[in-house]
This record gives structure tokens, C-alpha cells and sequence, in this order.
């Protein structure tokens, strides 16, 4: 047996700031902070939903807060950002061949889009 001890290179806690590439990694993972605080708002809201009318319009109150519509538009934003990053993968992720050619990556990209407009419009309209 040997008394030489391994080599352990050292890592700081930010590492990842020094490479853009896992920056842009954790900007990505860290837009779920916002929706986590809107899941729960609205999990709240189906609560007080549950619960009667005065505690509705209590959450009703409690939404109009300025600093929970800034939490809300921040959540609405990175999931946005969310979106166009999956989407931005899904052609390398998952090629789609149409008769042996492979498709064009902004028709997919923009397919994406037009699909969530779609159903972004008729769930303003059944709303």
C-alpha cells in the first residue's frame, strides 16, 4: 500500500459562470423559481375557489398585489423562455423525415409556435 494521496482537483461553487454555455444552462433551469411561486398562487386560488366567495375574493385581492403580478409576469416570461429553448432542440432532438428528406428545422420551430397560439386562442375563447 501506497501513502500518496490522489489527486482531487478543486472545484468552486461557481464553476459554471466561467463557461456561457452552463450560464445559459442555469439561467434556463432556474426560470422554474417563478412558476413554482405561480403553481402555488394558483393552487391557492383553487383552494379559496373551494372554499366560498369571500375567501375568493381575499386570493382575488391578494393577486392584484403589485409584487405577485411582477412574480407572475417574471413566471410568464421564463416559461417563454422555457418554450423557445425546447423548441429550439426539438429538430435535433427528434429529426422528422417527410418521404426520405429531412425536414427544415424553422418549419418544425415555427409549427411549434403556431401550436401553442392555437391553443392559447381557443382557451381565450372557452375561457
Amino acid at each position: 500500500m501506497s501513502n500518496r494521496k490522489p489527486y482531487v482537483r478543486q472545484m468552486k461553487r461557481t464553476w459554471w459562470k466561467d463557461h456561457p454555455f452552463y450560464r445559459f444552462y442555469m439561467v434556463r433551469e432556474a426560470t422554474v423559481l417563478p412558476l413554482i411561486l405561480f403553481t402555488l398562487f394558483l393552487t391557492v386560488g383553487l383552494g379559496a375557489l373551494v372554499k366560498g366567495p369571500e375567501a375568493w375574493n381575499t386570493w382575488l385581492e391578494f393577486m392584484a398585489n403589485p409584487v405577485v403580478i411582477a412574480i407572475n409576469i417574471v413566471a410568464l416570461a421564463g416559461s417563454l423562455f422555457h418554450a423557445q429553448t425546447f423548441f429550439s432542440m426539438m429538430p435535433q432532438v427528434m429529426p422528422i423525415r417527410i418521404k426520405g428528406k429531412l425536414l427544415d428545422k424553422k418549419i418544425v420551430v415555427l409549427s411549434q409556435w403556431a401550436t401553442v397560439a392555437f391553443i392559447s386562442l381557443i382557451v381565450l375563447i372557452v375561457v
